[in-house]
């Protein structure tokens, strides 16, 4: 039997295509490669280039591959582009999921696991915020994830499905073998912006807002090493497995970092200065998000593996520095700030 991984050649589904591997399952991949790339799959692992939303084609990879399970990655994450365009949010993550979806009843695949997101919450009430806390999403990403998780639940219920939702908080580094990372063109994650500052292909890292009601006056996240985030989703699969009802679980270590502490890090790490301007805050942006991980740690079993900032900053270094000698060494270095 067969599991099929969604955007399985993006940042995360490379890594779980990786650790699935390495623990003798049978995969396959479908990306249309808009922010993935094949080379990070290995070659081992059977590549579709298409849209996950393309029912005739997921249903053949379905029935032809003998898929028991989904892991579903494909979609758009960028908060401050789902601002400007929020309906091709609900196309790529809301209306992608709901064909997949309709594949996988049809063809009875009746286990599935969803790359959800904190940004569900908006922001909360409380921090760290549990998973049963109120979901009211500031942008048209988390309205988009919230309402994909509305959809799966229902059509689980209606379908016999069973599913883990594994809501992320904000995933950071690198697989600590180089064997994949974080590589798309003008990524917004804040540790790859400041990696590619410390390896010169930035001028400065802007920081948006320094005056919110924080220690220092940046945002708080909780990062998650990404290679972790893979083991949690092996993990949701083997509870699935054995028979796991349905469920909701937040993925974080329960400990956030500012953003000043963050690019902080990567400064330690690469011993180079970084230039720092500061920025007016950006809509859709959250204060503070950090995760309750009681649930998910009494529910999988899941030991995180990463959980040091200066950790997940020296694999994302390493990654960013072995990005630029593959693709020219310092041809595209920017100018000094």
């Amino acid at each position: 039997m067969t599991v099929l991984v969604t955007g399985g050649a993006g940042y995360i589904g490379s890594h779980m295509v990786h650790a699935l591997v390495e623990a003798g399952e049978s995969v396959v991949v479908v990306d249309n490669l808009s922010t993935g790339f094949s080379d990070f799959l290995p070659r081992s692992v059977p590549l579709v280039i298409g849209d996950a939303a393309d029912e005739d084609l997921v249903e053949g990879l379905l029935v032809r591959h003998r898929v028991e399970s989904i892991i579903h990655f494909a979609g758009s994450i960028v908060v401050p582009d789902s601002m400007r365009d929020p309906l091709g949010y609900y196309r790529n993550n809301t209306m992608t999921t709901r064909s997949l979806l309709n594949s996988a009843v049809k063809c009875g695949v009746n286990r599935f696991i969803f790359s959800s997101t904190a940004a569900v919450y908006g922001n909360p009430d409380q921090v760290p915020v549990p998973e049963h806390a109120a979901t009211r999403p500031t942008s048209p990403y988390g309205s988009s994830k919230l309402m994909t998780e509305i959809m799966l639940h229902d059509a689980a219920e209606a379908h016999g499905m069973s599913y883990v939702v594994l809501r992320y908080f904000n995933v950071a580094g690198a697989d600590p073998l180089g064997r994949a990372g974080l590589s798309t063109v003008g990524a917004t994650h804040l540790l790859k912006i400041a990696v590619e500052a410390a390896t010169g292909q930035r001028a400065k890292i802007d920081v948006f807002g320094t005056d919110y009601p924080t220690p220092d006056g940046s945002c708080i996240r909780d990062f998650i090493h990404v290679s972790d985030l893979a083991e949690a989703h092996r993990a949701a699969l083997s509870y699935l497995r054995q028979g796991g009802g349905s469920t909701t679980l937040n993925c974080g270590y329960g400990r956030g970092y500012s953003v000043l502490e963050t690019i902080e890090a990567v400064r330690r790490v690469s011993m180079r200065k970084l230039a720092v301007q500061h920025a007016p805050r950006r809509p859709g942006d959250i204060m503070a998000m950090v995760a309750d991980t009681r649930r998910i740690r009494a529910t999988l079993d899941w030991t995180p593996r990463h959980d040091d900032l200066d950790t997940i900053a020296a694999h994302a270094l390493a990654w960013e520095e072995k990005l630029l000698r593959e693709r020219g060494g310092l041809a595209r270095q920017a100018k000094s700030a």
